[in-house]
């Protein structure tokens, strides 16, 4: 990764290094106290945490440092807001070499998952409740990134859309956006009115997708019951006349039955399924005969 280059390490941490908060050297009673690692080395363990999204434990094998140590410096620097400026300084630095076109911007959200929860995630409505967290990020004309907020993947976009701004006219740079882009997500008159209050007047929205050829006609509540109740109907007159499609029918072959009395049992003979010779048959015939 790039990011993740010597020479791209130094020259973050040249940047990042003074703005660490001093430390007061507390020396130890006994002398016996395990010796403190470099902020150098945990440094370049947080941006193994942060470039990656590997957990602490995973940031610390491959760097220098337990995981409580680099959470615990991360706190404490984040605390003195040493990353913020060092976010503001590579965006200025972009600024003045290459350049920032904010004449047209774009704000969206995306979902990220995160399956060990924790603070600011919450239940994803496009991941079956899983939790996650969602990023806002508004970009320049070419697709750099100059202002985010997260929240829980629960956020609606339309209320990311105020923070994401106000990061932005922190910055300083909102004020150079002249056209707003914006997807489907933020319909409504309150995206507008957020917009004007942070003095952006011209805002691009996605229209709505219509299939072509088609007219939705207006259609009463009752008439959806009608049209609902119709439809079981069909369904159920299909699936009556349809033949089940897991199996194919089976039809078990006639069973012989048994005579319920001894004296039916020379009338059903003919019923087991078996021919009757004439001469027996004449034998009956003699036997009923001799019984009248």
């Amino acid at each position: 990764m790039l990011a993740l280059e010597p020479r791209v390490v130094d020259a973050l941490w040249a940047a990042f290094e003074p703005r660490i908060p001093e430390r007061a050297q507390v020396a130890h009673p006994l002398g016996c106290h395990r010796r403190r690692i470099p902020d150098r080395e945990v440094f370049e363990a947080v941006l193994f945490r942060l470039v990656t999204g590997c957990s602490w434990d995973v940031a610390g094998r491959l760097g220098k440092g337990s995981e409580t140590t680099l959470r615990t410096r991360y706190h404490d620097w984040n605390g003195h807001g040493a990353f913020d400026a060092l976010v503001a300084e590579a965006i200025d630095g972009y600024d003045r070499i290459v350049g920032l076109d904010l004449s047209e911007a774009s704000v969206d959200g995306s979902m990220h998952k995160a399956p060990s929860g924790g603070e600011g995630t919450g239940k994803s409505p496009v991941d079956r409740a899983k939790l996650g967290w969602k990023w806002s990020l508004l970009c320049d004309r070419e697709g750099i990134p100059v202002s985010w907020v997260t929240d829980g993947a629960n956020r609606n976009d339309q209320a990311l859309l105020e923070p994401t701004l106000a990061h932005a006219c922190r910055l300083g740079l909102l004020c150079d956006v002249e056209t707003l882009h914006l997807d489907r997500g933020y319909a409504g008159d309150p995206v507008l009115r957020t917009c004007k209050r942070y003095g952006i007047n011209d805002v691009v929205r996605s229209p709505k997708r219509r299939r072509a050829g088609r007219r939705r006609r207006p259609r009463t509540r009752a008439a959806g019951a009608a049209l609902e109740r119709r439809a079981h109907q069909l369904v159920a007159v299909e699936l009556r006349a349809t033949a089940p499609q897991h199996r194919p029918q089976h039809q078990s072959p006639p069973r012989a039955t048994r005579p319920r009395h001894r004296r039916h049992h020379h009338h059903q003979t003919h019923q087991m399924g078996r021919p009757i010779p004439p001469q027996l048959a004449a034998y009956l015939r003699s036997l009923q005969v001799r019984r009248l």
